[in-house]
This record gives structure tokens, sequence and C-alpha cells, in this order.
């Protein structure tokens, strides 16, 4: 029988993602403490579920964040796997005692926003969402209603996105108990915000557009491509619905700001060519994640692409 070599524990990886994930936690919980209390602005999800209960019954959100996230942990044990329960029980944790330390700063109090609520709700969203970016992108939760989600995604097939944004209209819309509907709506400019950041940090790569070309100068636009622009080229094999004519797509991934020149080549080439292009929110590889090999421009001086 075979010996099979168990994987070492990647001790520098795990140290990282926890350091950012505290880090992620810290901004979240200054955000939620500076801002969103101050200002009385609500939040959806299980944050939101807190800020409920300070309103109703003065509870401390750094308590009943650990508290109601502790069934739920239970709860999902079996889903979460062990990583999974490890990062979750731990992001939670990190996000208590986050609330809990910045509501004992008096850093916060001099984040004075002369109840202005517009500028309110964009810092609430930006705080929120690059904090919860980077706890996700590490590979932690906050536990709440990601948990819930995920349990019923697993139990019920009910996609994740659909059972968040159930728990974040029920919980905004009990919100309105304690909030007037000026609040609120600032409260959704914030969860716009949020939503924004989060992408952008999770994905947090350069972003690219992608081209698909469809031309009888398939081999001519993808060499020039490759020549002018120094990006790859890919063929797709592809036939035509209507008659069946076989033919090269050619796919290009290029950055925004030569996505113009492309565009001059390909119409150069081919002015009846055919052109898709789509956004790419994460290009990892040469050109995009790491330099590619120094060039000289028009004027003879080197430079990276």
């Amino acid at each position: 029988m075979q010996k099979v070599d168990v994987e070492k524990f990647d001790w520098p990886t795990t140290i990282k993602e926890f350091i950012m994930i505290t880090l992620g936690a810290l901004i979240y919980g200054f955000g939620l403490v500076a801002v969103n209390i101050k200002n009385n602005l609500a939040e959806g999800g299980m944050t939101g579920v807190t800020l409920i209960l300070r309103a109703w019954w003065h509870f401390d959100p750094a308590y009943s964040t650990l508290i109601l996230n502790i069934p739920l942990i239970i709860l999902g044990y079996h889903f979460l796997g062990r990583k999974g329960l490890i990062y979750t029980i731990y992001g939670t944790l990190a996000l208590s005692a986050s609330l809990w330390i910045w509501q004992r700063v008096n850093f916060t109090q001099t984040l004075n926003l002369h109840n202005d609520l517009f500028i309110a709700g964009v810092l609430a969203g930006i705080f929120g969402g690059f904090g919860s970016g980077l706890i996700y992108r590490f590979g932690g939760t906050t536990g709440g209603s990601d948990v819930i989600a995920r349990i019923l995604e697993l139990e019920r097939g009910i996609p994740m996105g659909k059972t968040l944004l159930a728990i974040d209209v029920i919980v905004l819309l009990t919100s309105l108990t304690y909030l007037d509907i000026e609040h609120m709506m600032y409260t959704l400019l914030s969860s716009f915000v949020f939503s924004r950041i989060v992408d952008a940090t999770q994905d947090g790569s350069y972003s690219a557009k992608g081209m698909l070309i469809i031309s009888d100068q398939s081999e001519a636009i993808a060499k020039q491509l490759m020549n002018e622009l120094e990006r790859g080229a890919t063929f797709l094999n592809a036939e035509g619905a209507y008659q069946h004519d076989k033919r090269l797509v050619v796919y290009c991934v290029v950055a925004p700001s030569e996505l113009i020149q492309a565009k001059k080549i390909i119409m150069k080439l081919d002015p009846h060519a055919f052109i898709s292009i789509h956004e790419v929110h994460e290009a990892v590889g040469e050109g995009f994640t790491y330099l590619r090999k120094p060039t000289r421009n028009l004027l003879g001086l080197r430079r990276n692409k």
C-alpha cells in the first residue's frame, strides 16, 4: 500500500489571514461605532439585528454579536467544515472585540460629520465594505446571516444571494421601528456603497476587459494584437448557427486603457468584425498581477506594461 503524504499546515499563510481578518474587523467595527451608531443609521444582516437590540433594550452590540452567533455557529458546525468553522469563530470574535474596543476609545468621537447624513451614509458603506471585503478575501466571515444562508443553500437548495437579500429586507424593515424614513434612505445609500466596496476589495487584483472577436481575419487580428499590445490571444473553434460555417473566434484580455487601441486594430483589419466586450473582474497572470518584460516605446525609452 502506497503511503500518502499528509499536507503540512501552512502557518505563515494562516497567520497572515488571521491578521488581515483582524484588520478587516477593526475597520468594520470602527465604521459601525463611529458612523452608523453615532449617526443613527441601520445595517443589514446580523449586525443590523444587534443595532435593533441596542435601540430597543440598550444591549451592547459587542456582546449581542457574540451571543447571537453562538447558536448559529453550533447549528452550522456540520456545514461549515473544519477550516470554515475556525475562521467563522475567529471572525465573530474579532468583530465582537472590535466593537467593544471602539465603543471605549474616545478617538471615535473626533469623527464629527456635523449631522451630514449623506457623508455618513457614504462613509458607513466605505468602512463596512472595505472591512468586510478584507474579511471575506482572506477566508473569514463574521457568522450571522452568512451561516444561515449557507445552511439553507445546502439543505434546501436556496441560493445564498436570495437568503441574504431576504434577511437584509426583514432586518431593515424592522429597523423602521426606531428609524425614520430619512435615516432609512441614507442607510440604503450605505448598503449600496457597501456592496460596491466589498466587490472591489474582494477582487483585489487588476480588473480587465475581455474581448470575443468574430471575423474572417481572425489570424491577422490575433497577430496584430499580440504585436502591438503584447497581449496573448486564444483561438476558439466556433460554428455559426445560421449557415453552419466554421471559423476561429479570437479571445483576448486587455487592460481598460488598451481597449480603444484594441478596437482600432480590429476595425482597421476588418471593419465588419463582431466584437463582444465584457468585464473581467479579476485577471491573474503576466501583465496583470506581475510585470511583463520591459519593452521600448516610440521614444526608445524602456517601459513596463
